[in-house]
């Protein structure tokens, strides 16, 4: 397995000039707290793309900036006002410096923004984040940019065992459901055409779906039911497996699925509950927390080019003030680790 992509929840200068000459694409976050600033005051999003994108361009490849976290839907009213306005001074920002055609700018909702998710074809927003999503995907389809969702089926699981089935949601061998035509053999494809349907419902067909999280967690609470070492490796190496075989969604099966996965590291001073701190590959020394067999980018009987075991003392390893990043160069396909800095303590 390997990486060629990777996202940060910020734009530390250190990571990013890390990276100067490697290739790795950097996705780079503007935080919430940013938001109304910018949104009021054009002149801020200058200022802080002159400051976090205009001198790593070109040597370091940042192809994105994520304006906000799941932004809509949790109850901040002038928070969700003030997101496209947001999106669209970074834009103009980056058109002033001519950087718009090569850096993308969007923004990460929680797939609860949807208020129908099932059947997917019955994919709805929620009546009350519909008067910022029209304008949201406006701009997305002005700019070309993705809508961003992040996506955790582990959740579904976990609230609902009973109901849920476990090898639906870790992309194991099942009966599946049926939508009409199509048939969903796993719960994150389902999860991706339900936004498809759900801004078609407002007009819009031109706008492609990116999974900007997904991942499981290798150790939970008591009560957090699937959070094990064995369903994470069958979770994330069976989702690596279909990347890797350039799969599509049963309503797009022509356009490869595009995921990060979270997380590249656990987390060992998150608050929350236990899987919070556990959604790593990694420890935060290096070592992995468990093996993943990425399988055959085919049937698995013979076709289809090896993708093997994830090695991570294959990867080159860069340093930081602030973590150590592990960067497997080669490519798979469109997977990407998600990179995540701010809380480890080594």
């Amino acid at each position: 397995m390997n990486v060629n992509r990777v996202k940060l929840y910020d734009a530390d200068p250190k990571v990013l000039t890390a990276f100067a000459n490697t290739g790795v694409e950097f996705i780079i976050s503007v935080g919430n707290e940013n938001l109304q600033t910018m949104a009021t005051s054009p002149g801020a999003a200058r200022q802080w793309v002159a400051q976090h994108v205009q001198p790593f361009i070109p040597a370091t490849r940042i192809t994105g900036i994520i304006v906000g976290n799941e932004v809509l839907g949790n109850n901040d009213t002038a928070m969700a006002a003030s997101l496209v306005p947001a999106m669209q001074a970074v834009y103009d920002a980056l058109a002033a410096l001519g950087l718009s055609g090569r850096v993308t700018v969007s923004s990460a909702h929680s797939v609860n923004v949807l208020a129908s998710s099932f059947p997917p074809s019955s994919g709805a927003f929620q009546e009350g984040v519909a008067q910022y999503v029209r304008p949201l995907l406006d701009f997305h389809s002005k700019t070309g940019s993705p809508f961003l969702i992040n996506a955790y089926p582990f959740f579904a699981y976990k609230g609902s065992p009973a109901s849920v089935s476990l090898p639906y949601v870790l992309f194991q061998p099942n009966a599946g459901v049926r939508d009409g035509g199509l048939v969903y053999d796993n719960m994150l494809y389902a999860q991706i055409d339900a936004v498809y349907a759900a801004m078609k419902a407002m007009g819009h067909t031109d706008i492609g779906v990116r999974v900007s999280e997904t991942g499981w967690p290798s150790k939970g609470d008591e009560d957090e039911v699937g959070a094990t070492a064995q369903n994470a490796a069958a979770y994330n190496g069976n989702l690596m497996q279909r990347i890797a075989m350039g799969q599509g969604t049963p309503l797009k099966p022509s356009v490869p699925i595009d995921v990060f996965v979270f997380a590249l590291f656990n987390e060992n001073m998150k608050p929350g509950p236990a899987s919070e701190r556990n959604y790593g590959l990694f420890y935060p020394n290096g070592s992995p927390v468990y093996a993943i067999n990425a399988g055959t980018a085919g049937s698995g009987d013979g076709g289809g080019s090896s993708v093997g075991r994830f090695d991570p003392y294959s990867s080159q390893s860069m340093f930081s003030a602030a973590s150590r990043l592990v960067a497997v160069r080669r490519r798979l396909s469109s997977l990407t680790l998600l990179l995540v800095l701010p809380v480890l303590m080594l």
